[in-house]
């Protein structure tokens, strides 16, 4: 059974990932420590909260991470796990990211209802990455933000939703997936993304 660890740094509901990763056969570690990360076979970077807090609370371990994802070891961002994996955020000023998709974190237009709450579908560009095996397109997902990534490389932009503007609701490179919506609220459908990256993590 693979083991998963999810990244603590202090802000979020860790437990529903957890609970939901082991509801598809993984074991998880909940952890800020360095030796976790070495020693699984997949990293999560969840969260939900202000960005300038996460990156500083991340800072510690964040070459443990870099060091791991350059040697091949899978991740998956989730939320503001998304846009810490980004260059640059705007929340609150300007913060630095990890760098892994170049790009800016924005704010959401100001004609829509800000945050983002509740359903909404992703419009699935890139059906065949392995994080979207068995998605329909057009499913149904939950989301929690008001800000985005907007990435530089539209070609790592795996699905799309539209909330005042089309958003990337998922980006990939390699072994490194992040969605803006939460799959472990998500039901059957984030179910299966979190097998989907489970099944990743065995091949």
């Amino acid at each position: 059974m693979v083991k998963v660890a999810i990244i603590d740094y202090g802000l979020g509901n860790l437990r529903s990932i957890k609970r939901g990763l082991e509801k598809v056969n993984s074991r998880t570690v909940i952890t800020h420590e360095k030796k976790d990360i070495r020693d699984c076979d997949g990293i999560v970077l969840p969260g939900v909260g202000a960005f300038e807090e996460a990156i500083k609370n991340l800072r510690p371990i964040s070459d443990e991470i870099l060091n791991q994802i350059g040697d091949g070891k899978p991740l998956l961002g989730i939320c503001l796990g998304l846009q810490l994996l980004f260059s640059i955020s705007t929340e609150g000023g300007i913060h630095k990211g990890l760098d892994i998709f170049k790009g800016r974190v924005i704010r959401l237009p100001s004609n829509v209802k800000i945050p983002h709450i509740g359903w909404n579908t992703i419009k699935i560009l890139k059906p065949e990455n392995p994080l979207y095996r068995d998605i329909p397109d057009n499913s149904y997902v939950y989301f929690v933000h008001s800000y985005y990534g907007d990435i530089e490389d539209k070609n790592k932009i795996i699905s799309v939703t539209d909330y005042g503007v089309k958003f990337p609701s998922a980006v990939a490179d390699s072994q490194v997936f992040a969605t803006q919506f939460h799959p472990e609220k998500s039901g059957r459908t984030g179910l299966q993304i979190l097998k989907n990256f489970v099944s990743i993590l065995k091949s």
